[in-house]
C-alpha cells in the first residue's frame, strides 16, 4: 500500500469508497437513507472533482496499485498555519491494517508550514474519536454542529 495524489481517475473509486464507508459507519447512527441523501450530496463527483483543485489543499489515496483502500483531504488556512482535515477514510475491510495512519502521517508532510491540525468527528462515531485520540488529537469542542441532526466533536494536534 502506498500512498499517493489523487486524481480524476480515482474519483469514481473514491466516491464508492466513500458511500461503503458511510454506509459502514453511521447506517446505525442516521438510517440508510439519511446515509445516501448526505452522501450524495457531500461525495458527488462535482464535490470530489472541485477537491482536485482547491487551493493550499493535498487529496490523498491509499492505493496498492490494485485499488484504492483509503483517502483524506486537507486544506490549509489561517496563512497555512492551520490544516483542517475534511476527510479520511478507509474501507471497512482495510480498517486497522495501518492506512489511516499513513495517510494522517502523509498530510502531516504535505503542510511544513503547519502548527495545528484540526478534524472534525461525528460524536457517536466511537472507532474514529478512538482513532484520533491515538494519534494524538484531544477534543477542543464538542458543542459544534455541521447540520441539524449530525452532533460534531473539534479534535485539534500540535505538529
Amino acid at each position: 500500500m502506498f500512498v499517493r495524489t489523487a486524481g480524476e481517475r480515482d474519483l469514481e473509486a473514491i466516491r464508492g469508497l466513500l458511500a461503503d464507508t458511510w454506509h459502514a459507519t453511521y447506517d446505525a447512527i442516521y438510517g440508510p437513507q439519511r446515509v445516501d441523501e448526505i452522501t450524495g450530496e457531500w461525495h458527488s463527483m462535482a464535490s470530489l472533482r472541485a477537491r482536485l483543485t482547491h487551493p493550499h489543499s493535498e487529496f490523498l489515496v491509499a492505493d496498492d496499485g490494485k485499488a484504492i483502500a483509503g483517502m483524506a483531504f486537507a486544506a490549509a488556512v489561517d496563512e497555512g498555519k492551520l490544516v483542517i482535515l475534511r476527510q479520511l477514510y478507509v474501507l471497512p475491510q482495510n480498517q486497522r491494517a495501518g492506512i489511516g495512519t499513513m495517510l494522517l502521517e502523509e498530510l502531516g508532510q504535505c503542510f511544513p508550514e503547519a502548527r495545528k491540525l484540526r478534524v472534525e468527528v461525528e460524536a457517536e462515531n466511537a472507532a474514529a474519536v478512538s482513532f484520533y485520540c491515538s494519534h494524538g488529537f484531544s477534543v477542543t469542542d464538542s458543542s459544534a454542529q455541521m447540520h441539524a441532526d449530525v452532533s460534531i466533536v473539534v479534535m485539534e494536534k500540535p505538529l
